[in-house]
Parts: C-alpha cells; sequence; structure tokens
C-alpha cells in the first residue's frame, strides 16, 4: 500500500466495525485448563512486577526522609528504573524468543528476589540508586515475556477480554502496593524497609507455579521448524534479519505509541498520592482510600475495554477512552476533598482501559518469531521515553508553590502538582490519540507458525511444508530437505 493510500484509509479504517458481541463469560469459556494456567501465571508475575515498581513512588515521603534528600532526588529512583527497563527487555526478550518463554521467566523472578531483598537493606541513597537500577534491568524483561505466555496460545475471539484482564495485573500490583505499604510502612519497625523484604516472597511461589508448566504451544510449533533445519541460531538469525528488513517502520510506531500510553500511566499515577498528600493535605488512611478505589476503576476500565475491542476495533476503542479520559483530567485533579474519589475512579477507568487493549494490539502487530522481544522492547523504550515524567511534574510543580503546611515548628512546602498533572496530561491525551489514529491494526492475527510470511521466508518454505513438519514434529536435518523428493 502507498502511503498516500494509507494515510487516506487511516479514518475510514477506524470507523467501529461492529463485530457481534460475544457473551464475555462464553468466551471466557473457550479457553481449556493450560491456557488458564498460562493466563494466571502471567497476570500474577505482571502484578507482582507493579508491586515492585510502586513500592517507591508510595514511600517517597519515607525515604526522602532516611536518606536525608528531597523528594525530587527520591523520584529519580523511579527514572532509572524506567530508564534501564529497556536493557531487560532486550536481553530477555531475545531470550524468550530463542530459548523459550519458561526459564528467561525464572532468571527474571530469582533476580527479583534478590534485589528487592536489596532494596530493603540500603543505607545511603547511592546505594538505593544502585539498586534500583540493576532492579529496572530485571524488571524489563517481564512484560514481552508474560504477553506472549497469556496470549500466544489464547483462542482468537477471547483474546480482547483476556489482554484487557492481563493488562489489569498492573492496577492490581499498584493497589496491593497501596495496601500493604499502609500495612507495613512505619507499623511494625525499620520504617519502609519491611515492604520490600515482603515483596521478596511471593516472586518465590512464581517460579514454582512456572516450573510446573510447558512451553506455550506456539512456541513450541516454532520451535520445531527451527530444529527441523540444519542450525537452529541460523534459522533464528535469519528470522531476525527478515523481521528487520519487512518491520522497521513499524517497530518505530510502536515505540512511539508506546512512550505516549507509559507518559498516560506514570503522569496519571506516580505523582498522584503525594499531589493528594502535599497539596491537599490528605491523611495517609484518606490516600490509601483513594487509591485502593482508583485502582478499581483501573481493572473495570481495562477489562471491559479489553473486551470492548474485540467488539469495535483496537484503535477506535483506543480513541474513543482516551478522549472520556482527557475530559475527566479537571475533576480528577482539581477536587479538593475526598469527593475526588469519584474522579479518580473513572479517570483510571480511562487510563487502564486504553491500556487493556495494549498487551493484544502489540502482539498482532509484532513479527512472529520476535514477539517477546518486539513486545517487551517497544513497551521499554516507551518507559525510557517516559521515564522522567514523575521528575517532570515535581520539577514543574516546585514552580507554583502555595501556602506551606505547618508541622509543629516545621514549615512544609506545598506546590500546586494538580495543574502540572492535569496540563501534563492533556498534552500526553493528544498525542496519543493522534498516534493511534496514525497507526495499522492487525486484529485477529493468526499466531500459528505456519501462518507466519516471515518464517516461511526464513527457511525458504511454503505454508504447506512448514504445517507438516509442525504436524510430525519428527522431520529434521535431511529429512526436510529430502521432504518435496
Amino acid at each position: 500500500m502507498s502511503a498516500g493510500r494509507y494515510a487516506a484509509t487511516r479514518f475510514s479504517t477506524l470507523m467501529p466495525t461492529l463485530d457481534k458481541a460475544e457473551n464475555p463469560f462464553k468466551l471466557l469459556a473457550l479457553l481449556n485448563k493450560q491456557q488458564w494456567m498460562f493466563f494466571l501465571i502471567s497476570f500474577f508475575a505482571w502484578s507482582w512486577d507493579a508491586f515492585d515498581f510502586f513500592t517507591v513512588s508510595l514511600t517517597v515521603e519515607n525515604l526522602a526522609e532516611t536518606f536525608d534528600v528531597s523528594k525530587k532526588d527520591i523520584t529519580w529512583g523511579i527514572t532509572l528504573v524506567l530508564m534501564l527497563r529497556s536493557v531487560g527487555a532486550i536481553t530477555f526478550g531475545i531470550a524468550a524468543d530463542r530459548f523459550g518463554r519458561k526459564w528467561p521467566f525464572i532468571v527474571n523472578n530469582v533476580l527479583f528476589i534478590i534485589l528487592e531483598m536489596s532494596t530493603g537493606f540500603c543505607n545511603t541513597y547511592h546505594q538505593f540508586l544502585g539498586v534500583r537500577a540493576l532492579f529496572g534491568i530485571a524488571m524489563g524483561g517481564l512484560y514481552g515475556n508474560v504477553a506472549a505466555t497469556a496470549l500466544e496460545d489464547c483462542p482468537p475471539a477471547a483474546r480482547g477480554i483476556i489482554s484487557g484482564m492481563l493488562q489489569q495485573g498492573y492496577a492490581f500490583g499498584y493497589l496491593l502496593a497501596t495496601v500493604f505499604s499502609r500495612a507495613f510502612v512505619d507499623t511494625v519497625g525499620h520504617e519502609w524497609r519491611p515492604l520490600f523484604w515482603f515483596g521478596a516472597g511471593p516472586p518465590v511461589l512464581l517460579i514454582i507455579f512456572r516450573l510446573l508448566l510447558p512451553e506455550t504451544q506456539a512456541f513450541q510449533e516454532r520451535e520445531r521448524v527451527r530444529k527441523a533445519g540444519h542450525n537452529v541460531a541460523h534459522t533464528f538469525i535469519a528470522e531476525g534479519k527478515v523481521a528487520l528488513k519487512k518491520h522497521w517502520l513499524i517497530l518505530i510506531y510502536m515505540v512511539l505509541l508506546m512512550a505516549g500510553f507509559n507518559f498516560m500511566s506514570h503522569g496519571s499515577q506516580d505523582l498522584y498520592p503525594t499531589m493528594l498528600t502535599n497539596q491537599y493535605d490528605f491523611s495517609p488512611n484518606a490516600v490509601t482510600v483513594t487509591q485502593v478505589v482508583a485502582n478499581l476503576g483501573a481493572m473495570s476500565g481495562g477489562t471491559v475495554i479489553g473486551y470492548c475491542s474485540q467488539i469495535f476495533g483496537r484503535r477506535f476503542s483506543i480513541v474513543f477512552i482516551s478522549i472520556v479520559g482527557g475530559a475527566l483530567l479537571y475533576p480528577y485533579c482539581f477536587v479538593t476533598d475526598t469527593k475526588i474519589i469519584a474522579p479518580a475512579f473513572f479517570e483510571q477507568f480511562c487510563v487502564q482501559g486504553a491500556w487493556g487493549v495494549i498487551p493484544i494490539h502489540l502482539m498482532e502487530m509484532s513479527p512472529g518469531s520476535f514477539r517477546t522481544f518486539v513486545v517487551g522492547t517497544s513497551y521499554q523504550l516507551g518507559n525510557l521515553v517516559s521515564s522522567a515524567s514523575s521528575t517532570i511534574e515535581a520539577t514543574i510543580g516546585e514552580r507554583f508553590p502555595l501556602p506551606p503546611k505547618i508541622a509543629g515548628k516545621k514549615e512544609i512546602p506545598r506546590y500546586a502538582y494538580g495543574k502540572v498533572i492535569c496540563i501534563f496530561m492533556g498534552c500526553v491525551y493528544a498525542y496519543t490519540i493522534v498516534l493511534t489514529i496514525l497507526g495499522p491494526e492487525f486484529r485477529n492475527r493468526n499466531f500459528e507458525v505456519s501462518h507466519d510470511e516471515d518464517m516461511n521466508e526464513a527457511v525458504k518454505k511454503d505454508r504447506a511444508e512448514i504445517q507438516k513438519i509442525v504436524q510430525s514434529g519428527s522431520i529434521r536435518g535431511e529429512d526436510v530437505e529430502r521432504a518435496p523428493q
């Protein structure tokens, strides 16, 4: 398709497809036991990844006091994690596409255990930054892996709702971090440290769970085709060359799209608890309640909009819910009392509603041989672009001082963070809507290796030959060369 023709079809292809709305419970019933296990391990792992990330966001003031630095300095701990996650996405993504989803996942979680424990034992600010930087590398390798594990074998009709449910592991992890920060921070001794020590426990269970499960069927089939040749590594490299040659432009697009989405989530969430406490003088309990309600909205939104994307289309669903989210920014940022709970619920419904479409949207746009690498790396490079979002908001917020809060004999500076979050998020929504309209969509793309044209080109075999290899699982080496004869 020419560039002009592509541009001319951006609005016509955006229109809702209005496919038949299947009963969501019937869609969930399409998954067999193994597919449900793949979804559950992916959901819980992604949830704990989010938990680990937000432990810092929710303890900014505590960490600043312990290390005797400003809150802005502590936000660099968040920024470093976001910046270095792309390193983990590239490393673990290539490993997962070459060797399988299972063992890279397990290595990821071993690193989580070590680094989460280490965070709790940090005694200086520089130690804290160093450990969080390493944590960023470990955390970066997980997203592409869990997306591929949960969605590769998923029945096509159920992809939308499963994508939405999977993505809400992020909101569920945020919810868990909010609850457990109230349970452990400044309540059981050692200040904020028990929260991080506790975070090192659940990955042990995740490792055991994953050890009991096989590789996905989609990866096993692709591996059979690779092993049918003389050199698996050579075939893998050939797949990479084909993917880069044919899909380089869409890879760049995916990174730009994920930059917008990551600005959307981090811009609306990372500094929000600080806004509630610093600008609006919310008590810790009031912040907890607000955050819990907001994350219930996020979990609802992701599931609902993910399901709707199967009916109306991926791009239309993202654009629609982003427009609604933009309209809700004013109450989300400027209601000054506990009534802010309602706009917090619906704003996060919109933010995570748009995000609910992303796992399957990225999977369907990705080259089949490199789904883990492309999904994870585009997501994490988007994170890299947006990594300074909380620092940007905190820095700009300090240019809008408010009358200080008096605590005993001490004056605590206050800033108009709500104004900054509102303007920042308005720009992010506009960017995301425009980029989504300009992008492609491959809804219901077939994930089977026999339908992967890139694989056909890499191994120089047609669909029928690859299908025969997949079905037999036993044709290797010279036998493959003799098969046509």
